[in-house]
């Protein structure tokens, strides 16, 4: 059974991410085959005042928690270290956030919550057949179709994220692979995430269909091994196609 973590690597090994994931915005800017970074666009700004206050406030919630966390320890720091840094209260605190968990994994549920919305508005403007009813005598047009559809969205995906996302992103991989607790959580936020990514894609309930968003969710993780001993935001779609391409490789040599 394919580990079915969506975001979840081991980086015991890549340490210097620790160190890339907090760079200067400058340094973070270009790959390092030179590429320059794809373009990112950003959501637009709530209109009331009120809105744009609990924004910020998220924001710093969030960008505090995996810096603090980062320095001093997941399980190790207590949500009040947290709120004193902030300088708000545990009140203000749960009408933006769940749990320590849940404000640690902001960049996390981030990328899969607009990659869920990527995958909505891509199967509303093609408008495809559900693949439910293609052929069944022609099965490698269901992986080739899923395969595709997965890699398209997590590609545009990314395009989306800002600039400062990607950082935040390969620090917040090193605290689930550091803290039990917020392995779990992840691993729990993960599997709602398949199903959601099913259901958009189309995907029959089959278990071949299961088992193939697991492999893609699976070349996903092995995108991001690739990518953290260095974390430069524009080689991480790189890593997705290569990842990619080896799955179809790999799944084409077994057939």
């Amino acid at each position: 059974m394919v580990d079915n973590e969506c975001s979840h690597v081991s980086v015991s090994s890549k340490q210097k991410c620790h160190t890339v994931a907090f760079a200067p915005l400058k340094h973070m800017l270009t790959g390092s085959a030179g590429g320059k970074l794809i373009r990112m666009t950003t959501a637009p700004q709530p209109a009331s005042l009120r809105e744009r206050k609990k924004l910020r406030t998220r924001q710093a919630l969030a960008e505090t928690a995996v810096s603090l966390f980062t320095e001093s320890g997941f399980d190790d720091t207590p949500l009040d270290a947290l709120l004193e840094a902030v300088e708000v209260s545990r009140r203000t605190f749960f009408r933006n956030y769940r749990s320590k968990e849940d404000v640690t994994l902001t960049a996390v549920k981030q990328l899969w919550s607009t990659c869920l919305e990527v995958m909505e508005q891509s199967e509303q403007g093609e408008q495809r057949e559900p693949t439910e009813h293609i052929d069944e005598r022609e099965p490698a047009h269901h992986t080739e179709h899923l395969v595709d559809a997965f890699q398209n969205a997590m590609l545009t995906t990314l395009e989306r994220m800002d600039e400062d996302w990607f950082p935040r992103f390969a620090a917040t991989l090193q605290l689930i692979d550091q803290s039990p607790s917020l392995h779990g959580h992840s691993l729990r936020h993960c599997a709602e995430i398949q199903a959601g990514i099913t259901r958009r894609l189309g995907a029959p309930d089959t278990l071949e269909a299961r088992l193939l968003i697991e492999f893609c969710v699976a070349t996903w993780r092995c995108a991001l091994d690739e990518w953290l001993p260095q974390c430069t935001p524009a080689e991480l779609p790189r890593c997705v196609r290569r990842a990619f391409d080896a799955m179809r490789h790999s799944l084409n040599s077994a057939a």
